[in-house]
């Protein structure tokens, strides 16, 4: 399924966080998007995942809205938050238990799914552990492990390098290539660029708000007229700049 945001205004309140934002992430495609703390990145994968209602705009996964079916569109994607965000009374069993409760799975499928994901994270002897007992890059793949279980056409992943050990971070870098494969659609913020120039097919740059620039880091280098340039330097570049081209 494809995400396809456009024209999206929107923000806390009467002043406006975004303004006019449109990007397309496409099935089969990871997508970055990237930018400076305050830019617009989690105001925007707030209003995607029903968080916040937009001022003025659309959001669509496949010709769905939240507002025409907001039970279907709930359930077409799977969202990895910043934060890590846990239910401090249940157990990683449960977690994923309770995941496949939100989404409709039959319990004994989404059980094996999710092993799969638990062994590739190493927490196959954590399964009975509260989170209280986790570290921070050990709850990050908890929350990891709950959205990959879901064969979901969308995935919504928000700066999931933090906290994720060496090892993790191949472990994470290599279910993306696996789920681009089965044709989900991701949208990935991160701050992490050399881990986005080597994962993303395509970049979208907010800037106070705006899309500054989106396309691949080849169309990235020829708009700046920078070939062969890194996607740290053309982002310093873009951003110093500050006006969307």
């Amino acid at each position: 399924m494809t995400l396809k945001i456009t024209n999206l205004t929107g923000g806390y309140s009467a002043i406006p966080v975004l303004e006019q934002v449109s990007f397309t992430v496409k099935p089969g495609e990871l997508t970055g998007l990237i930018g400076l703390n305050g830019a617009g990145k989690s105001t925007t994968i707030k209003h995607i995942i029903g968080l916040m209602q937009p001022f003025s705009g659309e959001i669509q996964i496949e010709s769905q809205t939240l507002k025409e079916n907001p039970e279907a569109y709930r359930r077409s994607f799977a969202f990895v938050p910043e934060t890590p965000v846990l239910y401090e009374e249940l157990t990683l069993r449960e977690h994923i238990e309770i995941t496949a409760m939100a989404y409709e799975l039959p319990k004994e499928e989404a059980m094996t799914a999710a092993l799969r994901f638990v062994k590739a994270f190493r927490l196959e002897d954590k399964m009975e552990w509260f989170p209280a007992y986790f570290s921070k890059g050990m709850k990050q793949k908890v929350m990891l492990v709950c959205a990959f279980m879901i064969d979901a056409p969308v995935y919504i992943i928000d700066e999931p390098f933090l906290g994720l050990d060496p090892l993790a971070i191949r472990t994470f870098q290599e279910i993306v290539k696996e789920k681009k494969a089965q044709g989900a659609a991701i949208l990935m913020s991160t701050h992490v660029l050399s881990a986005a120039e080597r994962d993303c097919d395509n970049f979208v740059v907010l800037h106070k708000g705006q899309v500054n620039v989106t396309g691949t880091l080849r169309d990235l280098q020829a708009a700046l007229e920078m070939p062969g340039a890194s996607l740290d330097e053309l982002y310093l570049q873009l951003t110093e700049a500050g006006m969307p081209l």
